[in-house]
């Protein structure tokens, strides 16, 4: 697949980017590059290579665990010694520059 300029400008209009000619013209050809660099890859033989579900498993974990008991160690409970309550409404809006009693008021930044 290659990315054409008329990609390139879809994508930069889509992320609100204002690109020069020179901006296109060698984005189009950096991503081309990248492409063509990751076909290449499908080249390789790799009948011989085992398919990893995660590469973290070089880290040593006992393996007689299976599934997601091997990645227990990535994850913790949602918790924090430093636990308050949330700022009251009111007060919350106390200092807002603007509001309408309810929610922040904020200037609009998207003028499309």
């Amino acid at each position: 697949m290659k990315v054409t300029e008329k990609d390139v400008s879809y994508v930069a209009d889509l992320a609100n980017l204002e690109l020069t000619e020179q901006e296109r013209t060698r984005m189009v050809r950096d991503l081309n590059s990248i492409l063509g660099h990751v076909d290449s890859l499908s080249e390789l033989d790799t009948k011989n290579v085992a398919p990893m579900a995660q590469v973290s498993d070089r880290f040593g974990l006992d393996d007689s665990k299976q599934g997601s008991e091997r990645f227990a160690y990535a994850s913790r409970d949602d918790v924090h010694e430093g636990l308050r309550k949330s700022l009251p409404h009111d007060v919350a809006l106390a200092n807002a520059p603007d509001s309408d009693g309810t929610f922040f008021k904020v200037p609009k930044v998207i003028e499309k």
